[in-house]
């Protein structure tokens, strides 16, 4: 199937990091931001986060890292790009205690965002399989807003698994360093996600106390605003863009994180 969508309101561009080059869609005036998108790739719910961040007054970058830019996300398309992404180098999917290799390129990205926006910092926000990658770009200060939606890897299916963040103990160090000097750390879920276990947020907070901001939606069955229980895409595929619905009061609360953390000093 062909991209239903090129996103034209974006500037496809190549962007390098340590000679290895990828597609990265730009648009926007402001602070930059880093969006990395959740599986299987760029597909049009996850652009849409990217305008509102854009109509916010950001600049936003979205690098390609799976998948095919503007494909619609079905069942089959999705289960095929996480399955490439479980047999890649680039993503750690299983182990405990261990960065993914990718983060070294995006912590790139983002000192390339910085040169051309300049300001105090860049955001970074992560979703699903790229969700805990916010966390080890903090390991450059120039990252100053870092936001997790919805952390899913590694995957959870032992209680170790559930409780890892996706890095290794250096960089956590160097997380817990930043927190204490003042750094925040965003985070997002849904309260039935099996993929995010309030295990992975317990642990952010036993890491980084106050410094770790939760956000996390009632998904239980029966809840008020009628969140579907296999929600997971807090901020794409699940929002719902109607004032006063938990996600909508997520995303404009993920708003005046990057606008706090990203104003001039």
């Amino acid at each position: 199937m062909p991209p239903i969508d090129t996103y034209p309101d974006f500037e496809r561009t190549e962007r390098s990091v340590d000679g290895v080059s990828r597609s990265v869609f730009v648009a926007g005036a402001g602070p930059g931001v880093v969006v990395m998108h959740e599986a299987p790739g760029l597909y049009p719910a996850v652009v849409d986060f990217g305008r509102r961040l854009v109509c916010a007054g950001f600049r936003v970058y979205m690098p390609s890292l799976i998948g095919e830019p503007g494909r619609a996300p079905t069942a089959g398309y999705s289960i095929g790009t996480i399955a490439r992404a479980c047999v890649s180098r680039e993503f750690t999917v299983w182990a405990t205690g261990q960065n993914s290799p990718i983060t070294t390129w995006l912590r790139g990205l983002a000192r390339i965002a910085h040169d051309e926006c300049g300001g105090s910092g860049v955001g970074a926000i992560g979703m699903c399989l790229t969700g805990g990658f916010a966390l080890a770009m903090m390991v450059d200060e120039r990252v100053r807003a870092p936001v997790l939606s919805q952390p899913s890897l590694p995957f959870a299916v032992t209680a170790r698994q559930r409780r890892d963040l996706g890095i290794d103990d250096a960089t956590l160090a160097c997380v817990k360093e930043r927190v204490a000097a003042g750094a925040k750390v965003m985070g997002l879920r849904f309260t039935r996600d099996r993929m995010v276990p309030a295990e992975r947020f317990e642990r952010l907070r036993d890491e980084l106390g106050n410094g770790f901001l939760a956000v996390e939606i009632d998904s239980s069955p029966g809840n008020a605003a009628g969140v579907p229980r296999f929600a997971h895409s807090v901020l794409a595929r699940h929002y719902v863009d109607t004032v006063g619905h938990p996600t909508h009061d997520a995303l404009e609360t993920v708003i005046a994180f990057l606008r706090e953390r990203l104003r001039d000093r």
